[in-house]
């Protein structure tokens, strides 16, 4: 069955966030002949547009008005409940970032629609499109299926892969204006503070190395860092190092924190609550070190190693130098 798909690709500073192209391929996936319009606001966006369209989308509508520049709920939610009233799409997308939550939980409201959030596999049976998504901490997986139209979804970051871009590949892009004004506009952007900026993203990682309450306090996260470093990963926390304010609330990965995939997870003297194996348990493969051999973490892990991170961090640091050339 061919739908018509419209996906928000969420942008920031000028730039637009990975997880919407991946959610874009997979649009074109679901779409079987329908058309997938990206919907794509405020800063670069016309440029972002023709990015999307090379990457799978078959055209495009823009707004690049002052009052979309930096992001807020209601002129990006106002303006693509529009689009989507006028172009009546079967299936509406996003990523599962904080924003796309924040878009598709206001969607749902203003189109009376039925939400699926954090999916992880999308398929049809029959004339249903069927949804897959974590649930219980990650313990079990739930199949959804949404009656009402449209159906909005947003997936979960690296679930699915980048697609590859196709060189030369053009479609229409529309410009659209925005349906609020500054002054009918309740929130107000005064500037962004970004904790840890030119360091490898959480979300996009592929790779993570993360402490826990096993690092002993804030100068224990120096293997860590150094590790990551020479790996070109991430640095995680579990929420225990967080509270204790060893390292900020940006570094937690968890259910009240980040919910990460990458390829490689390298847990460091954190036990493995539930609590945080809600938000890594779908890395492909996940490597715990920890003194603890009865620790939670080891029954998730792939490869375990019992016995003193301080010890075996920097020895594997040594090792990856040395075999990488660093």
């Amino acid at each position: 069955m061919a739908h018509n798909i419209l996906v928000w690709i969420e942008t920031f500073r000028g730039k637009a966030v990975p997880v919407s192209y991946e959610c874009l391929g997979e649009a074109k996936k679901l779409a079987k002949g329908g058309t997938v319009t990206a919907a794509v606001f405020g800063e670069n966006a016309t440029a972002i547009a023709h990015e999307a369209i090379t990457l799978g989308a078959d055209r495009a509508i823009v707004c690049e008005d002052a009052t979309l520049v930096d992001y807020r709920a209601e002129p990006t939610i106002a303006l693509l409940a529009k689009v989507a009233i006028d172009l009546k799409p079967t299936v509406i997308m996003a990523g599962a970032s904080t924003r796309g939550r924040d878009v598709s939980s206001g969607l749902a409201v203003e189109l009376e629609a039925g939400a699926i959030a954090d999916c992880i596999a999308i398929e049809e049976q029959g004339d249903q499109v069927v949804v897959t998504r974590p649930v219980y901490a990650g313990k079990l997986l739930s199949h959804v299926v949404v009656k009402t139209t449209p159906l909005i979804i947003t997936t979960r970051s690296r679930a699915f892969p980048m697609p590859e871009a196709v060189a030369g590949k053009f479609g229409e892009v529309t410009a659209v204006a925005p349906v609020l004004s500054e002054d009918q506009i309740l929130t107000k952007s005064l500037g962004f503070t970004v904790e840890g900026e030119g360091e490898v993203s959480l979300n996009d990682a592929r790779i993570i190395v993360s402490g826990g309450r096993g690092v002993g306090g804030p100068e224990g996260f120096k293997p860590i860092v150094e590790l990551a470093k020479t790996l070109g990963a991430a640095v995680g926390a579990s929420r225990a190092a967080v509270d204790a304010g060893w390292i900020p609330y940006a570094h937690q990965v968890g259910q009240t924190g980040k919910t990460v995939a990458p390829d490689l997870y390298i847990a460091n003297g954190i036990s493995g609550a539930i609590q945080h194996q809600a938000g890594m348990r779908t890395a492909k493969i996940i490597v715990a070190i920890n003194k603890d051999a009865e620790a939670p973490i080891f029954k998730l892990a792939r490869y375990g190693v019992v016995g003193d991170l301080f010890q075996i961090v920097p020895a594997l640091d040594a090792e990856f130098k040395k075999r990488l050339g660093k």
